[in-house]
């Protein structure tokens, strides 16, 4: 069904155990290795309306977050528990991710 790659922003304290969830629930496996991701950090900014709960800051104040990407691919079969799984662990109330489709090298 083919292989998509998952990226999700975390706060830096919280890496790791979203990293975790992420190769827990299947994501990460290339070839003979598990639990591969690459990761950057930046900067995550946002502001949370009255109505929010935020991990981090306060409502209505702008807020600048060091964050680190985290960049994982899964089979698409797997991809909704993977997800889950993210969601489950990860601190904030509005999960920000993204899913890419990836070509195989064979498909080129």
């Amino acid at each position: 069904m083919g292989k998509l790659k998952i990226v999700t922003f975390v706060p830096i304290e919280n890496a790791d155990a979203v990293r975790q969830a992420l190769g827990d629930a299947g994501a990460g496996l290339i070839g003979e290795y598990a639990y591969c991701s690459y990761s950057v950090v930046g900067k995550g900014r946002f502001t949370p309306s009255a109505a929010a709960h935020p991990h981090i800051g306060e409502a209505g104040v702008a807020e600048i977050v060091d964050e680190e990407r985290i960049e994982v691919v899964c089979e698409r079969e797997d991809a909704k528990a993977v997800i889950a799984a993210m969601k489950a662990v990860h601190p904030y109330e509005e999960v920000a991710f993204d899913i890419y489709p990836l070509l195989d090298e064979s498909e080129l």
